[in-house]
């Protein structure tokens, strides 16, 4: 069973998915950063210096011991515009690499194949046969 785990754990589609992952991951910190560092602050001035991470409705306060009961629903979203962002970048990765696969497909099918050397030089023989017959 330890053997067939090792076997399934260390095949080249498995590693590549979690290389994948790992890569995936990381991308995901630097569009979040992106979103949070980058784009929220213009945003944020433009509309009335808002800083969205701060945006929050607050349910209950805080009081003897018990914490406040709070939406962070500018986290929120903070959060949705960097996976709208993350979903986009995604999108244009997937259809780039699919239609680079189509294009390979098409440009496959659309040139046949050199003839082999025998098959010209039999092409040959033939046509002179046929204009001596």
């Amino acid at each position: 069973m330890i053997k067939e785990f090792k076997e399934f754990a260390f095949k080249g589609n498995v590693v590549d998915m979690a290389v994948g992952f790992i890569l995936g991951a990381g991308f995901t910190g630097v569009v979040k950063a992106f979103v949070s560092y980058i784009i929220m602050p213009p945003l944020g001035m433009m509309m009335a210096g808002i800083d969205f991470k701060n945006l929050e409705l607050t349910l209950r306060e805080a009081s003897e011991g018990k914490e406040a009961v709070v939406i962070q629903y500018g986290q929120f979203i903070d959060e949705a515009i960097a996976f709208t962002l993350l979903a986009f970048v995604v999108f244009i990765i997937v259809k780039k690499l699919i239609a680079g696969m189509h294009k390979e497909e098409a440009k496959e099918e659309a040139s046949p194949p050199a003839p082999s050397k025998e098959e010209v030089l039999l092409t040959e023989i033939r046509d002179l046969l046929a204009k001596k017959g």
